[in-house]
């Protein structure tokens, strides 16, 4: 339900409700008003219904949404430890609140509710003051002797990549995946772009966004949880990382080494395509379709089915074709694997059935 229709439907029950409160109150009152045909059930109908069509949001609805927005940004483990607090403070108050009632006079009414909330915020400023000592006694999983989270935020970069929609699909992910609202804002934003580029980029997030809600292998929320004293996304990811204790899914290399430095457990998935490229050692044989020149004098490119280059040296003269070459070395990259490859001693040109 959008914001806008909430706001119609609060101000309606405000009319109707103050409406009738003032027509309730001028029944009441035995009060003749100089204008004939005019009594004060009417006045106060009327006055009760502008109250509750003009103010009623500004006192019930506002005031929700700030506490909404306010307990966004309060971490899970803030919030239950301040819920165990409270209810810790209220078993305890029982007891003292059942001795209390047999105090004399009015007392004994009013003791036992002042002893229920006493204890009950006194259980909340505990439970807020020591929820990390709280956190420890809960059971957790561990690794490497640190909690460990079921979140993993993702990145803006990672969800535009579009590569973590495959992988959640194969069920390879444990856990849940965690889209803060100022990922989704900077993706809508990126969406509404001037520049066809990015707002394609933005528009293809959104679309993965929408691919992986659909998924029910991965569970994905997104959360309104922020950090005020941060202002680039990146550094709110880095920041929530470490309140939350969960890795962070990027491909985006700055943020890679940052989170790093921080002690933020970082996923890139760059790496893990990496690391699931076919695996070759040199001397072994691969048929390879030479499709472009390479940078030296002679050299043929072509690519292995999972995207990794392989350069054959004396290979541009078998452009367009099939070729069985065998590997001479490996090259680990920034950018990836490298292959070079000759051609094999008995390999020869085959023509693409598919050219």
């Amino acid at each position: 339900m959008s914001l806008t229709l909430v706001k119609w439907v609060v101000r309606i029950l405000g009319l109707l409700v103050l409406a009738a409160f003032g027509w309730g109150i001028g029944q009441s009152i035995d009060l003749q008003l100089p204008i004939p045909y005019l009594q004060l059930r009417h006045v106060l109908a009327v006055i009760g219904a502008l109250l509750g069509f003009f103010l009623i949001e500004h006192v019930t609805l506002w005031p929700l949404l700030s506490l909404q927005r306010e307990i966004g940004r309060v971490p899970i483990q803030s919030l239950l430890a301040a819920t165990i607090g409270l209810a810790v403070g209220l078993l305890l108050s029982l007891p003292l609140a059942y001795a209390a009632q047999f105090l004399p006079f009015s007392l004994g009414n009013i003791v036992p509710v002042v002893i229920a909330v006493a204890l009950g915020y006194l259980g909340i400023v505990v439970g807020l003051t020591r929820h990390r000592d709280i956190a420890a006694l809960l059971p957790t999983r561990r690794v490497g002797g640190h909690p460990k989270s079921d979140y993993i935020l993702l990145d803006t970069s990672v969800i535009i990549d579009g590569r973590i929609a495959d992988v959640a699909q194969t069920g390879f992910i444990q856990g849940t995946l965690l889209v803060p609202r100022f990922v989704l804002n900077e993706l809508q934003h990126i969406a509404d772009s001037p520049d066809t580029l990015r707002r394609n980029r933005g528009r293809r997030g959104l679309d993965i966004l929408n691919k992986l809600q659909k998924n029910d292998r991965v569970p994905i929320d997104i959360t309104d949880m922020d950090v005020d004293d941060a202002r680039e996304v990146d550094s709110k990811l880095v920041q929530l990382g470490k309140r939350l204790s969960c890795p962070v899914l990027t491909n985006d290399y700055n943020l890679n080494r940052v989170a790093e430095l921080q002690g933020v457990r970082v996923l890139n998935i760059n790496e893990l395509a990496n690391a699931i490229k076919t695996v070759v050692l040199p001397g072994e044989a691969l048929k390879v379709r030479i499709i472009q020149e390479g940078k030296e004098v002679g050299q043929g490119v072509g690519y292995l089915p999972d995207g990794t280059m392989i350069v054959v040296e004396n290979g541009k003269r078998y452009m367009n074709n099939s070729l069985d070459v065998t590997v001479t070395r490996v090259l680990q990259t920034v950018q990836g694997r490298m292959i070079f490859a000759a051609p094999s001693a008995n390999g020869q040109s085959k023509e693409d059935v598919y050219a």
